[in-house]
């Protein structure tokens, strides 16, 4: 058994001719109708389930981190004026 790891030209030469041409077969044969067909297939499934990307995802995160601070600024603005104006402060919703 050689002790040499590494493969020789020839037999690598091979696996990436085979390569090769296993990627060929596989774009000219039905496989590859067979894959643009499923991917159609999952994007029209995800559309009807309205799901988001990541960044939309992440936009609306942003959108709704801004408004829980306006509601707080809010909250703290009409309890200034309740107190101003002498009227008890309604219980706490936290």
């Amino acid at each position: 058994m050689p002790t040499d790891t590494a493969m020789p030209t020839d037999k690598q030469s091979f696996l990436q001719e085979l390569q090769t041409r296993l990627g060929d077969l596989i774009r000219t044969s039905p496989a590859a109708d067979i894959e643009r067909n499923v991917r159609a297939l999952l994007g029209q499934a995800f559309q009807r389930l309205e799901l988001v990307t990541r960044e939309e995802f992440d936009g609306y995160t942003q959108w709704l981190a801004g408004l829980g601070e306006r509601v707080s600024r809010l909250e703290d603005a009409v309890q200034a004026l309740e107190r101003e104006r002498g009227e008890p402060a309604p219980p706490s919703a936290d």
